[in-house]
């Protein structure tokens, strides 16, 4: 199928879809995920027959595992096709371990699935009765391991083949049990399930058949986020809630509050009780760890506030042996019993990485700036191509990084969140004192000379204001040149000096996000209009957007002249400043997020937010070639006979081999360009 396609494209008979197009792409050999490690993890599951085996899901539709009891973790499988699930509820089959259950609900919207694997999460398929529902919370029967029960948005749903078929138990027209986040079964008797959702908890003694309210002495209007059962008393029941945690001893008839956790980290997660001491109980809140040794009559924090816990697991062979999954931190483990932790991300990469730098001067230096991983988060830099990872973010204050420059010299920039920052190879300082100079005509008494009256003369003078530093959101820098650029939230400012100061903003509008210079031409843009300088910043004219383009993306400058932008519908380019702009046609990409000129590839790299395609063109003759990276990328550059990417969600990712791994070229022939559009390369 694949040699078909090809031959046919090269003959220019046909030119099929984007889908087919990575369809034609299944050999071709990933990239791999080098890091930073960390990041936010969600759920833990282990395996019933060996606790050493664990799983873990994430925030971006990956499910890992780990064998050695979360000393390392590898990635296991990709559930759904795109990069938005949650996996919050991992069930893995009490009598087939093989067997795993996995509930996903989608990031951001309303959607999700169910699915099931046989054996052990190497191939996947999805509920029918459950498609397209977020599935907030899953629980099997101790009791019955057949019987499951599913907490969505929808409602609470039951299962009595182990997941393939599915009925809702709670009242479809109810108006009080629907948006279930936490669900528990009865250890002994499988009839009676407990159901927390956004506005109290429920229950239910035969099935769903009836169901009762038990929200007696519950805050009004709490959001249920789990529920436990003391196995060896079922009448002892712990629900947390956003209102605190409370302790039911009469199988929820009446609830009390638990006292001696903060209000402040009342958003307690999860709760989960040691497998072997009833009494001591761990509580997951979105401000630390709370543990608590007396059946919750106190309790006491063994984490800092900043830590947000989604999942708790303690080894039911070692209960010294505890896992925390943390938004930021990703993974945190402790072998006092949850007294001490340490990071334990070894092969677990899930950074949102915003940035990414190859350093010119420094082999096999790579540096990462990373977004919403706060304190966690920043800056890391690699000295060994990408194989180990020391964040680097001191001073950065938990800023987020949105882009990384290098200049001329060595420097290293950083455009954050809040302001430009410069690297003296240990730490990061303030950058980007604006002041701003203005000529003011005065006039001055000159004295005569020998006995001449005085005169009154006119005369220019340079007046510079009071300095201040740029604060808002920093977009982009363009620093590679003697005058540097900054793209910001309040428009964009411009440096003679090499960033010892900064004019402006001298494009006043807000909310620049690009920026890019070559020689004398910058090309900057806000995502509806275009302004272009051909005198090194001092004046602007505005540039209308190419036909057909809806809302700018990315774009750069190439040393030729020619300036590129990219968005939703592709790719286009003008070598005439802009009064002419002209397609690329025939791309098997699309909804552009990233346009870069590399130096050492002599090429501008294109990617795409809906693909895992690249594409390098040759700024002459707009030809290109592509490689499939395995992942969604939305900047690629070159590392000596490698090629690196910054992904959306998993961290940097790596060309296995040298840069023709994975190549390709396709189409016609070389030069064949027309005012239509270009072709690309035809080789094989």
């Amino acid at each position: 199928m694949k040699r078909t396609w090809l031959q046919i494209f090269l003959l220019g008979i046909v030119f099929l879809p984007f889908t087919s197009f990575l369809q034609a792409q299944t050999s071709l050999v990933p990239w791999l995920s080098v890091g930073p490690d960390g990041g936010d993890a969600r759920s833990f599951a282990f395996d019933p027959a060996n606790s050493s085996h664990l799983y873990l899901g994430t925030t971006n539709s990956w499910l890992y595992q780990s064998n050695d009891g979360g000393g390392s973790w590898q990635r296991l499988a990709r559930l759904g096709k795109d990069d938005d699930f949650v996996i919050d509820n991992i069930v893995i089959d009490s009598s087939d371990p093989k067997t795993l259950i996995v509930g996903v609900w989608t990031l951001g919207k309303t959607g999700g699935e169910l699915y099931i694997s046989h054996d052990g999460g190497i191939t996947w398929s999805a509920s029918n009765d459950l498609h397209g529902q977020s599935v907030f919370a899953l629980a099997q029967s101790s009791s019955n391991p057949k019987l499951l029960v599913a907490g969505t948005l929808r409602g609470v749903y039951r299962s009595e083949d182990k997941g393939v078929h599915w009925k809702q138990i709670s009242p479809a027209s109810s108006s009080e049990i629907h948006e279930v986040e936490s669900i528990a079964i009865d250890p002994t008797d499988p009839q009676i399930i407990y159901a927390g959702t956004w506005h109290l908890p429920w229950k239910t003694t035969d099935s769903g058949a009836n169901w009762s309210s038990i929200k007696q002495g519950v805050i009004d209007d709490s959001d249920v986020f789990s529920i436990i059962i003391d196995p060896s008393r079922p009448s002892v029941v712990y629900a947390s809630a956003c209102s605190g945690i409370y302790r039911s001893d009469n199988g929820g008839s009446l609830f009390r509050k638990v006292q001696g956790i903060p209000a402040t980290a009342r958003r307690t997660r999860v709760l989960l009780r040691d497998p072997v001491n009833r009494d001591i109980v761990y509580a997951g809140t979105t401000e630390g760890l709370y543990k608590t040794t007396n059946g919750g009559a106190s309790w006491i924090r063994t984490t800092g506030p900043d830590v947000i816990i989604n999942d708790v697991y303690v080894d039911p062979k070692n209960a010294q042996h505890v896992l925390l999954a943390t938004d930021r931190s990703g993974v945190l483990v402790s072998q006092d019993a949850g007294i001490t932790f340490a990071a334990a991300n070894n092969g677990f990469s899930q950074r949102q990485v915003a940035s990414l730098l190859v350093d010119s001067k420094r082999a096999g230096r790579l540096y990462a700036g990373v977004v919403n991983d706060k304190s966690y988060g920043g800056v890391f830099i690699s000295e060994d191509s990408g194989k180990t990872w020391k964040q680097q973010s001191d001073k950065l204050e938990g800023r987020d990084v949105f882009d990384l420059a290098e200049t001329s010299d060595g420097v290293i920039v950083a455009g954050t969140s809040h302001g430009i920052f410069r690297f003296d190879g240990t730490s990061w300082a303030v950058d980007g004192m604006v002041v701003n100079q203005t000529e003011k005509t005065v006039s001055v008494t000159v004295r005569g000379k020998k006995g001449k009256k005085a005169t009154r003369i006119n005369k220019t003078v340079v007046e510079s204001s009071k300095p201040i530093t740029i604060d808002g959101r920093v977009s982009k820098l363009s620093v590679s040149g003697n005058i540097w650029y900054a793209a910001t939230s309040d428009g964009v400012y411009r440096s003679v000096n090499q960033g010892s100061t900064w004019e402006g903003p001298v494009l006043t509008a807000k909310d620049y996000l690009f920026v890019a210079a070559s020689n004398a031409v910058v090309l900057a843009a806000r995502r509806q209009d275009l302004m272009l300088s051909e005198d090194n910043g001092r004046t602007w004219q505005p540039v209308a957007l190419p036909t057909g383009l809806s809302d700018v993306r990315a774009l750069t400058t190439s040393p030729n002249g020619t300036l590129w932008v990219g968005g939703l519908q592709g790719v286009f380019y003008s070598d005439d400043k802009g009064q002419n702009w002209r397609p690329i046609e025939r791309l098997p990409i699309a909804e552009i997020n990233g346009l870069h000129y590399d130096a050492g590839l002599g090429r501008v790299v294109v990617t795409s937010r809906r693909s895992t395609v690249v594409l390098a063109f040759n700024v002459d003759d707009k030809s290109w070639k592509w490689w499939d990276t395995g992942w969604t990328v939305h900047s690629v550059q070159s590392l000596g006979e490698r090629l690196v990417g910054a992904s959306l969600y998993d961290g940097v990712v790596m060309q296995p081999g040298s840069p023709s791994t994975g190549l390709r070229r396709l189409g016609g022939q070389p030069g064949s360009q027309s005012t239509a559009g270009a072709t690309n390369e035809a080789q094989k």
